[in-house]
């Protein structure tokens, strides 16, 4: 039978609960049947591999077992900010005071600008449907590949700049080099283009 049709008679909101006696007189029917049957594994059954967690998961058991609740989300985040507890005109020159009153006011512009564009955002979704948002994002992701296709090619670039910039001296070497040899090269023909042009005329003398 399929266990999606087996039905339970345990009814924990209708059944009132047993006794003392029948709890007891329960247990000792499920011992007996439990005791005569076989409870150990088969032999040609393999042992069980050792179970060994990374870190994080033995963490995520402990604080399962010591029911602590889950943080992985930072909700003061959506908390209203504290202001500092010095006024911002009762020590204009105490330079730690002005930077605590700066940072405050910066977490609550980067806060309001986020919760206006999550306002926005809601707003958006509740008069355009999911559809737009899905479109919306998208989209978005569109922009990603396009922005990280370009950074792999910015760093293919830089990649190449810099391999090219450690060989510069090199290549400069061997491109004077190259240049001296074209040189001599030239200086040879000339020189040797001189010297059958003097046997020529060595021999029209001798001829004469």
């Amino acid at each position: 039978m399929s266990l999606t049709n087996a039905i339970h008679d345990s009814l924990p909101y209708i059944d009132t609960e047993p006794t003392p006696s029948e709890r007891a007189s329960a247990l000792a029917l499920i011992a007996a049947e439990v005791g005569s049957v076989q409870t150990e594994s088969h032999p040609s059954l393999p042992p069980l591999a050792p179970q060994h967690f990374s870190p994080l998961i033995e963490s995520e058991l402990l604080r399962i077992e010591n029911r602590e609740p889950l943080k992985a989300i930072d909700l003061t985040r959506y908390e209203a900010l504290e202001p500092p507890t010095t006024s911002p005109h009762s020590d204009e020159k105490n330079p730690v005071t002005l930077i605590a009153w700066r940072e405050a006011l910066q977490k609550a512009y980067t806060s309001q600008s986020y919760l206006d564009g999550r306002t926005t955002n809601l707003a958006l979704l509740e008069k355009y449907g999911k559809n737009a948002w899905l479109i919306g994002n998208s989209q978005l992701e569109d922009v990603l590949r396009g922005l990280e296709r370009e950074l792999a090619e910015r760093k293919t670039e830089i990649e190449r700049k810099n391999a090219q910039e450690a060989v510069s001296g090199e290549v400069k070497g061997l491109e004077e080099a190259w240049k001296r040899g074209v040189g001599k090269v030239l200086e040879t023909e000339v020189a040797a283009e001189g010297l059958r042009r003097e046997i020529l005329e060595r021999r029209r003398d001798g001829a004469r």
